[in-house]
């Protein structure tokens, strides 16, 4: 006995690859599709609209294509109320709960749409019945009595289409770039970065310690000290090194000027750290004049916040380092909330874990010297990022010209 279900989505679903997806799934999961309607935008800016009869095998398999097809935008011809169940005590949730994406996402109650606010990815659905609120939680966060979203039913995704403006965002949308990164390239993400400053929104770094070992420190600190960034992320290793280079003129006991190590070097890293511990905290240290330039001295004098999250493999870790991995979390979640475009270099895991913070309409370029960490990112469900194949050395000195220049044709 064949199952089958009618379902339907609407949008740009042709340009944004949404049906060539839908196809694709429902065929490598064993599932047949039956076109009922499909009216296609005449006009760039039109949406189209598709209804289609989604068959399988069993209700079992059937119920899996849906609940795949679900974070792609699709949704039954009959939308019911979302399904809510009582958290058992803290932390422990209904079997089945719902999981979020990054993307867009309203719940249905009562007959009336709420969007999940804010949108986060992993995440669970809590509904607050007395303010019709819907709120994305995290596991560790639900509360005994929570009402907690079962299933999909009720719950509604917009998956994110194609830029409608020319941008390097539309003709590299979630790709990976494995070529060097030319100027043209790079001088049109300084103007991506441009043009959101020109709209108030903000721009965060997400660093890796290779800035300060390729030598692009100083490239990434101008572009602090001129106001193109408003929050850096990073962890221990990037502070630490940034700090013994100011002190010692090293960044892992090698001299960046020859790129030879130098005597005794392997002792300066952990030299640094104890010249913060004496001072009391990175602020400090720059306030009383121990730390004299570099990337966290221009988020000090630029009044920049910084979230160094602290792991395992750390040595110190520096005073300014949250240690506590859920408590780097929340503040994580903190300073990305208003963020439009993220800058991640040379740091797979530190970029993973941001990007699971973001909603997916975020801009993301993602820099890296290994190409599959690239795609890491994306697999993770970043799928809004695009990525360049490139050592930070390379990629951020060429940017900070790029913005240097292009702001000074403005003014002029």
């Amino acid at each position: 006995m064949v199952e089958s279900q009618e379902i339907e989505l609407q949008g740009h679903i042709i340009d944004s690859g949404i049906m060539t997806q839908l196809f694709d799934r429902v065929m490598d999961m064993g599932g047949n599709f039956e076109i009922l309607v499909f009216d296609i935008g005449k006009k760039k800016t039109d949406p189209s609209y598709a209804r289609l009869r989604i068959a399988a095998s069993t209700k079992a398999k059937l119920h899996s294509i849906l609940s795949e097809l679900h974070r792609l935008g699709v949704r039954p011809i009959e939308v019911k109320d979302v399904h809510l169940v009582h958290a058992d005590d803290d932390c422990k949730v209904p079997k089945g709960f719902y999981t979020t994406t990054n993307h867009p996402t309203q719940v249905k109650f009562e007959g009336e749409w709420i969007p999940v606010e804010p949108v986060k990815m992993d995440f669970l659905i809590v509904l607050d019945l007395k303010n019709k609120t819907a709120k994305c939680t995290a596991l560790a966060k639900i509360k005994k009595g929570d009402l907690v979203v079962v299933g999909e039913q009720g719950v509604n995704v917009s998956y994110p289409e194609r830029p409608r403006e020319s941008s390097t965002f539309e003709f590299m949308h979630g790709t990976v770039s494995s070529e060097r990164p030319s100027e043209t390239l790079i001088a049109q993400i300084a103007r991506e970065i441009l043009e959101v400053r020109k709209k108030g929104g903000r721009i965060a770094i997400v660093g890796g310690p290779a800035i300060i070992h390729t030598g692009a420190d100083k490239a990434l600190a101008e572009m602090i000290h001129k106001g193109y960034i408003d929050v850096l992320f990073a962890g221990n290793a990037l502070a630490t090194h940034d700090i013994e280079y100011n002190l010692f003129g090293t960044s892992l006991g090698m001299d960046i000027s020859t790129g030879k190590p130098v005597m005794g070097g392997h002792k300066h890293h952990l030299y640094a750290i104890s010249e913060i511990m004496r001072a009391g905290s990175i602020k400090s240290a720059v306030d009383k004049g121990v730390v004299t330039g570099g990337i966290m001295y221009e988020c000090v004098k630029k009044n920049i916040p910084f979230v160094l999250a602290g792991s395992i493999r750390d040595d110190g870790p520096l005073p300014d380092v949250i240690t506590d991995v859920m408590t780097a979390q929340d503040t994580m979640r903190k300073h990305i909330a208003g963020c439009s475009m993220i800058l991640m270099i040379a740091t797979l895991l530190h970029s993973v874990a941001v990007g699971n913070c973001l909603p997916s309409n975020v801009k993301m370029v993602c820099v890296d010297i290994n190409p599959a960490a690239l795609t890491k990112l994306m697999d993770r469900g970043s799928m809004q990022a695009i990525g360049i194949v490139s050592d930070a050395g390379t990629f951020l000195p060429m940017l900070a010209r790029q913005l240097e220049m292009q702001s000074s044709a403005v003014k002029k």
